[in-house]
């Protein structure tokens, strides 16, 4: 009972120590991304067989994207935070220029009835719009920040301009292609960072309610759309939401600890997209009710993880980014999941670092890479790295044998050889 007691208390020691976020954000997403890939491989292969296709095809695919994407996550990693902030411009100039390219007739490519793909050659093909959420936290937070230094934010017109216009941008070339589920990606992230930078309540309400009329406008005038709002808590899959019902299937199939890897009843032809928006509902089927907690979980905790980094930072680019990209992950998130659990309409969404597709996962992964740069970096957190670099140093096998020799050496008579 005495240990019982003392266990928050001793949680509560553990989070807050300098490096508890670093580790958080590093941990989670290698879990997320490694279960992702045995689910991707495990979701996707009745489908790549119906397609006349290796059994292992999207799963190399994923691979491939995974490979790359580590090696972005470790340059972001490394990368200065003024390197963070010479990216933004580039990034945002170059994802606006590609998603002007989508709407060029022959080199945009429609999937699933949304235009927003260009081909890269073979079998790949690039979403420009998953690289402007990254442009677009990067390039916020620059600009932010930049105003926060001359003290402009506390006046409305910087603090929406060019914010604000430069969104609509963005959320304006990707709706010409339909994907209204990224649009709304894009909103909380602009959300997230105005948030931050104390933008007051009214401001705040009436971009938030502008941003829900345009929402509500693009429904109605859309039936695919209003088709999707019905769907929401729907039963009867002979409606227009067979995806919706048989994703509330396989999670009902799942039970407390699933039906097995591999024993997927619903991904032999019944659930549309089970590897890409629908994959969280070929885990429940799969790994039941415990695998789905442990995603939840571990999806939880790198936001909390996110949170506590743009917190506890003095920065101010930092904790706009770190703000942004955890709002991002999080979002796309709920979501993802909100969908598949049939309680949002469904967006078109992958799950974060777990869905197939490699546009949205290299720029996920450099995100990542951020929050890890920044975590490490935190004034805490380097002491507590640079002390543990000079122990190791010091107790490694190479550093105790040379004390050792030199011990042995300065005991021998000096005439021995």
């Amino acid at each position: 009972m005495r240990g019982a007691a003392r266990l928050p208390g001793r949680l509560r020691d553990a989070w807050d120590r300098p490096l508890t976020a670093y580790y958080v954000i590093l941990g989670g997403s290698l879990l997320i991304t490694v279960l992702g890939l045995v689910m991707v491989y495990s979701a996707s292969m009745i489908q790549a067989l119906r397609y006349g296709l290796p059994s292992t095809y999207y799963f190399r695919k994923q691979l491939l994207a995974v490979a790359i994407g580590s090696v972005l996550l470790y340059a972001a990693a490394r990368m200065p935070v003024r390197v963070h902030r010479a990216l933004a411009y580039p990034l945002l100039l170059g994802s606006v220029f590609l998603m002007c390219l989508v709407q060029v007739p022959g080199i945009g490519e429609s999937v699933n009835g949304n235009t927003n793909w260009i081909s890269v050659g073979g079998p790949f093909q690039l979403q420009p719009s998953e690289f402007g959420k990254l442009a677009l936290v990067l390039w916020g937070a620059d600009l932010l920040a930049r105003k926060g230094d001359k003290g402009l934010l506390v006046q409305w017109k910087h603090l929406l301009v060019p914010l604000i216009p430069v969104t609509v941008l963005l959320l304006g070339l990707i709706m010409l292609g339909g994907d209204m589920g990224t649009t709304v990606i894009l909103t909380a992230i602009l959300f997230g960072m105005l948030w931050l930078a104390g933008a007051p309540t009214r401001l705040f309400a009436g971009v938030l309610g502008g941003a829900a009329g345009l929402a509500g406008l693009a429904i109605v005038t859309s039936p695919n759309r209003m088709d999707r709002l019905h769907c929401i808590a729907a039963s009867d899959p002979g409606n227009g939401c067979w995806q919706a019902v048989h994703g509330i299937y396989a999670l009902a199939s799942g039970g407390w600890f699933g039906s097995g890897l591999g024993a997927s009843v619903e991904k032999w032809g019944e659930l549309p997209e089970p590897h890409t928006d629908f994959i969280f509902a070929v885990t429940g089927e799969e790994l039941g009710l415990a695998g789905t907690l442990s995603v939840l979980a571990l999806f939880a905790a790198l936001g909390y993880a996110g949170i506590r980094v743009a917190g506890r930072t003095e920065d101010p680019f930092v904790r706009f980014a770190a703000g942004g990209v955890t709002t991002w992950i999080t979002a796309q998130a709920v979501i993802n999941i909100g969908a598949v659990l049939g309680l949002l309409p469904i967006a078109g969404v992958p799950l974060p670092l777990f869905s197939y597709g490699g546009s949205a996962l290299l720029p996920t992964m450099f995100a990542i890479g951020l929050l890890i740069s920044f975590a490490k970096n935190e004034p805490a957190a380097r002491a507590a790295l640079a002390v543990r670099g000079r122990r190791s140093g010091r107790n490694s096998p190479s550093r105790a044998m040379t004390r050792t020799m030199r011990r042995y050496v300065t005991r021998r008579p000096s005439g021995e050889r």
